[in-house]
């Protein structure tokens, strides 16, 4: 037997109490009140409940290292970032990883892979295969239903995948920003039941009153913490946090599922509503088997220094400290090795400035990006005379953007102009664009773009910046999307890269960040994909 004593913060009863926590066999056999006084407390431990670990770079494993240090001890996960390269071999490897994380890992079964008729990615998960994944055992759901048209027609191959879920008594997660009135309710009555996607107040308190729990997402790139917070107050028990997608400096740096709850403390909140929300609401919304300092559940717990600063002493899952002062170097010093050349999908050959030029009339319509959101706008700039090749205009912050399919040489890249990103000389590119992951680059001319591209397509994948003649390049091996390395070492480099996209004038705080959902046609409003400028309100290209 193992015993462990503090303030414990007893979230169903809604009180804080001195007290000794037996453990024996992985489960919590009894907790005893004393009287003795303690400077550290004890809370169920934080659970993310929608994350692509894929967006953070990193690998499951790699990712709980960090996500540990922050007081998380489950994270609920949707793979369909490395579903669009590989497949479900892809996902597989995902789950593989797992198996040696720090942190209890669940999976849902991607639902639009790829996530639209539009779009092209690298393999497709058809309903028979996600008839077949959830025979395996292996997931606790479906994962976010993208396909938002397809859902409102009743689409064979759609329904089929909501079916197989429905039937097992599995969640449905959704993803339907801006979605109103009748077509919500029609969404809702197929079962899906959240929705992380809102950006403001009311469209949530519609979706909880039809139904819904609402995910409160804080990520690297969307952050709705300050539009949705007021939901901590009006209804705890609809609400859960989520990161959805993180990148490493963030979370070494600002923290994960811990950043909430500290902000919502620090700004009044109720200690045990933000507290259930972070932990609770999503164990028991997924049915996913995490204690939550109960006698006869899994000893799953943190102990802080208190509760405002939030700063973890140790993690216990299972009953054993995973992370902590004692065995810190173990988590440091950790390391899985990979088969790199079975991990990726690149066929793209190099591109020439020829390929990406454009010429414009008397307007340019411009995709319209916002610092902190995923949701673009359509915006539209005079021009005085008409000109062949149309590169950039500094002056107004307008941008060529460029996207370039990467599994195959048989498509010509798709051009077209972004406002809101800032850089007034060279050029960034990515493999990581959601959900498909092509290549997308901005630049200010046509040479620094193809070099930035060109760079991607050399390294199988990655990260680059060209500035002032300088090429900087991250690759990311396993599937053009994730690193082989440590946390800390992608946090660096990611670091450096963005400090060197301010220095070029970039008004974004994660700008890689952003231009990963450049060609997301499922986010409002205007994307670059396949066949060019999709408008969402129209859910067709419009050039």
């Amino acid at each position: 037997m193992k015993k462990v004593e503090g303030n414990i913060v007893d979230i169903h009863e809604r009180k804080i109490y001195p007290g000794v926590i037996v453990l024996e066999g992985g489960k919590i056999v009894s907790i005893d009140k004393n009287s003795m006084h303690y400077s550290h407390y004890i809370t169920p431990g934080l659970v993310d409940a929608h994350v692509h670990i894929e967006s953070s770079m990193l690998t499951p494993f790699e990712f709980s290292k960090l996500v540990i240090r922050k007081g998380t001890v489950a994270v609920v996960t949707d793979p369909h970032e490395i579903a669009n390269v590989l497949g479900k071999s892809g996902i597989d490897f995902m789950v593989e990883d797992s198996h040696y994380s720090f942190v209890k890992t669940f999976f849902t079964i991607p639902s639009c892979v790829p996530s639209t008729p539009f779009d092209f990615s690298g393999e497709n998960i058809t309903a028979d295969d996600v008839e077949k994944l959830f025979q395996t055992g292996k997931f606790i759901g479906l994962s976010e239903m993208m396909d938002v048209p397809g859902v409102l027609s009743k689409e064979e191959n759609v329904i089929k995948k909501i079916h197989s879920a429905r039937e097992r008594g599995m969640c449905i997660d959704g993803h339907a920003p801006g979605l109103r009135g009748e077509k919500l309710q029609n969404y809702i009555d197929e079962g899906i039941s959240t929705d992380h996607e809102c950006t403001d107040l009311d469209e949530a308190l519609e979706k909880i009153n039809a139904g819904m729990k609402i995910l409160i997402r804080e990520g690297s790139a969307a952050r709705n913490f300050n539009a949705l917070k007021s939901l901590i107050k009006i209804c705890p028990e609809k609400v859960m946090f989520c990161t959805d997608d993180s990148h490493p400096d963030e979370l070494i740096n600002r923290g994960h599922i811990d950043k909430m709850v500290r902000q919502a403390i620090l700004e009044g909140f109720d200690l045990f509503d933000v507290l259930r929300i972070a932990s609770l609401n999503a164990i028991e919304h997924y049915g996913i088997n995490i204690g939550t300092l109960r006698v006869g559940e899994k000893a799953d717990f943190v102990i802080w220094d208190n509760l405002s600063d939030f700063n973890v002493q140790s993690v216990y899952i299972n009953g054993e400290e995973k992370y902590g002062k004692s065995n810190n170097l173990s988590i440091e010093n950790g390391q899985r090795h990979y088969v790199i050349n079975r991990l990726n999908k690149f066929e793209r050959k190099a591109i020439s400035e020829e390929d990406i030029k454009k010429s414009v009339d008397d307007k340019i319509i411009c995709i319209g990006v916002t610092d902190g959101e995923l949701i673009t706008t359509k915006e539209i700039f005079p021009i005085k005379t008409p000109v062949l090749n149309f590169e950039s205009d500094t002056e107004r912050d307008i941008l060529k953007i460029v996207y370039i399919n990467r599994y195959t040489n048989a498509s010509s890249p798709q051009v077209a102009y972004i406002h809101g990103v800032g850089i007034r000389y060279g050029a960034f590119a990515t493999s990581i664009t959601h959900d498909s992951h092509n290549i997308i680059a901005v630049g200010c001319t046509d040479m620094e773009i193809r070099q930035a591209v060109n760079a991607i397509i050399e390294t199988g994948g990655g990260l680059s910046v060209v500035n002032k003649g300088k090429m900087n390049v991250m690759p990311l091996p396993i599937g053009g999307i994730m690193s082989d390395r440590r946390g800390e070492e992608v946090a660096a480099c990611w670091q450096e890269f963005t400090q060197e996209l301010k220095d070029m004038g970039c008004l974004l705080q994660s700008p890689f960040m952003t231009l990963s959902f450049m060609a997301l046609l499922v986010i409002p409003e205007l994307k670059l994909g396949e066949e060019g400028l999709f408008e969402y309100s129209k859910f067709n290209f419009i050039s």
